[in-house]
């Protein structure tokens, strides 16, 4: 009797289990963007002849650095606290035999970051799922981060601090002093002329730098975006030196007056009144709060034939030590 080679019905490619999260990407067994089908091309049909390419490009999204320079704490709930003192701890001086009395009581401030539940939701049919002719395990899990990442990124510079972080530019800024402002105010530096770089310029910057006091601008950076950095490769000194300085060692980072340049696109380009470029020392002065890590949840019930699958992350920031990040002003004075 003959036998037949009947198909396999787990949907579990032949020679062996799948993987555990493209089995459960794919069935849903093992674990617990908008819709895709294989009906109409850009909606995912492109991906479901098997002559296609296994891979697949994608253009690359935009993602703000400020995460890997800043103070990240994992924290158990969103109710996230934190004490800063604003005065340190007050003393006196006193002769050998003199009473010492009691000195004032240091000064606090709580800093409570606001947070936001960062999420995606896409969907796909079944039949996608089935047929689909790339690595859905990968192509998912980096479609997700690379958009929380973005996402997140853009919040850090200019989020609004309504369920979302509130970003360091969102931060209120005086020309004050440190010591004479509010706490939590950022101090700015006039770049000498509205909406541009005014007369020496190179001068500018060293103003800037040397308005962080001596403890903040060890590990100190700038942070721009790559239109401003484009300007400032520019500039050079009275002698004809450039004020940039390449890496001249792979990986390491350029550097603006002897401090590296962080390129994140989220900050403002140069025009009237922007606060186009950053200087400090963002670990002392940002702190970004995030809860665990990021949930996906398959959903293959609430909209049949699609299966959704819902990621979350929780997280938040804002700024800690205004003294620790200084801002250059477009703007006259």
């Amino acid at each position: 009797m003959d036998v037949i080679d009947r198909p396999v019905l787990s949907g579990a490619p032949e020679g062996g289990a799948m993987p555990a999260f493209d089995s459960f990407v794919r069935t849903g067994q093992t674990l617990e963007l908008k819709a895709f089908t294989g009906v109409t091309g850009d909606a995912g049909g492109f991906a479901v002849p098997r002559e296609i390419d296994a891979a697949i490009d994608r253009a690359l999204a935009s993602i703000s650095p400020i995460r890997r320079i800043a103070n990240v704490v994992k924290v158990g709930s969103a109710g996230y606290r934190k004490l800063v003192t604003t005065g340190g701890t007050p003393s006196g001086w006193a002769a050998e035999t003199d009473a010492r009395p009691g000195t004032a009581t240091p000064v606090f401030a709580e800093i409570a970051p606001p947070s936001g539940e960062l999420y995606a939701n896409p969907s796909a049919s079944q039949a996608m799922l089935d047929d689909a002719a790339f690595d859905v395990e990968a192509w998912l899990a980096d479609e997700i981060a690379t958009e929380f990442a973005r996402a997140e990124g853009a919040a850090f510079v200019n989020g609004s601090g309504v369920n979302r972080p509130k970003g360091f530019l969102q931060s209120p800024v005086s020309a004050a002093s440190d010591g004479t402002r509010a706490f939590g105010a950022l101090q700015y530096l006039a770049s000498g002329a509205a909406g541009d770089f005014g007369a020496n310029p190179q001068e500018r910057l060293i103003d800037l730098v040397q308005s962080l006091r001596g403890p903040y601008r060890q590990g100190a950076c700038f942070v721009m975006n790559a239109g401003t950095v484009a300007r400032l490769r520019k500039f050079k000194t009275a002698d004809g030196a450039f004020i940039w300085q390449p890496g001249l060692v792979a990986g390491q980072p350029a550097t603006l007056l002897g401090y590296p340049v962080v390129e994140a696109e989220d900050m403002p380009d140069v025009a009237a009144n922007a606060l186009a470029i950053a200087f400090g020392n963002f670990r002392l002065g940002y702190l970004i709060a995030e809860r665990s890590e990021t949930a996906i949840l398959r959903d293959p019930y609430s909209n049949k034939p699609f299966v959704g699958f819902y990621a979350t992350k929780r997280i938040g920031g804002c700024v800690v030590n205004g003294e620790a990040i200084k801002v250059l002003r477009m703007s006259a004075t």
